[in-house]
């Protein structure tokens, strides 16, 4: 699949956005003199996230009509969720500030929706069949799992800003962090052997005469199918782009949270945990391209492709 720039940039920002909404709405957001700043981020980064989204519509102007879909469409359902979610949020936060105190009860509504619209944004790709590598349960896992580890980093960073980071935020970070890349690599390797059911042969159903070969291509130049599903890349760069994301994603950012642990709090600590989100923000960005890049659509069997 191609990796449209807009999408991976939507669900990074807005997977981590939405989190950190999760974690706020659980009392687990950023504390220190400026308890309004992890809100601010966390609105911040699912707005600009879904308002990404919109550059990859080929009418923007007709968004609204999509969230009438809900009952069958998970890209409707997510938008649906984001709308709810923020509302939510807002409500919440109004009652911090006029109310005097954290309300548990819309707190766990906010994190509910969050993660409820994570996981739908998730979905959207996972409940696609024609494209085996994309149709598991792990899917979600990792797009919520990303999405509470890198809320967990910002919130510990956020928490440096102003004060000693909590050594409880510290210490989940490090732990969802492991479990994400954990389920990440769980699903290279069952991407890496996953199959469509269909062949050639099913595909153009001329399989009771034996085995299907293309002759000649549909057409003779590149058109919308070729470019969008038919993208690929090759095995050599894949594997050094998982590098990539596994250090800048995980190893950096552990480290940085290593430190915040093991070393007494001063300002230096706000830096590196700081710079921890940001690097763990680049590897997620080089992960979530591959994760388009490397999967391969069943259309392409009809141009020549001998598995999808």
């Amino acid at each position: 699949m191609f990796p449209a720039y807009s999408i991976i940039i939507f669900t990074t920002l807005s997977g981590v956005g939405f989190g950190l909404m999760a974690l706020i709405g659980l009392g687990i957001g950023g504390s220190g003199p400026h308890p309004f700043v992890a809100p601010a981020l966390a609105f911040g980064l699912a707005a600009s996230g879904l308002a990404s989204s919109l550059f990859h519509l080929g009418h923007p102007e007709r968004t609204l009509r999509a969230l009438s879909q809900w009952r069958s469409s998970w890209m409707s359902r997510e938008g649906v969720l984001a709308l709810a979610t923020f509302i939510a949020f807002a409500v919440h936060m109004a009652i911090i500030i006029y109310g005097g105190g954290r309300s548990i009860v819309s707190g766990l509504v906010v994190a509910v929706l969050a993660l409820s619209t994570v996981y739908a944004t998730a979905m959207i790709y996972a409940s696609l069949a024609t494209i085996a590598q994309w149709k598991t349960l792990l899917t979600p896992l990792v797009y919520v799992a990303f999405s509470l580890a890198g809320a967990l980093l910002a919130s510990a960073a956020l928490s440096a800003a102003g004060i000693a980071p909590s050594l409880p935020v510290i210490l989940a970070a490090m732990a969802m962090m492991v479990i994400a890349w954990a389920l990440k690599m769980a699903w290279w390797r069952r991407a890496e052997t996953a199959r469509s059911v269909s062949t050639p042969e099913t595909a153009t159903g001329l399989g009771e005469f034996g085995p299907v070969r293309l002759l000649e291509r549909p057409h003779w130049q590149e058109n919308y199918l070729t470019r969008e599903m038919g993208y690929r890349v090759a095995r050599k760069h894949a594997a050094k782009l998982r590098k990539i994301a596994v250090f800048a994603g995980a190893a950096l950012p552990l480290l940085a949270l290593l430190f915040a642990f093991a070393i007494p709090f001063s300002p230096v600590t706000a830096g590196v945990l700081t710079f921890g989100f940001v690097v763990h923000m680049v590897g997620v960005l080089v992960e979530r391209w591959l994760f388009f890049a490397e999967a391969k659509h069943t259309t392409m069997l009809y141009y020549g492709a001998a598995t999808a």
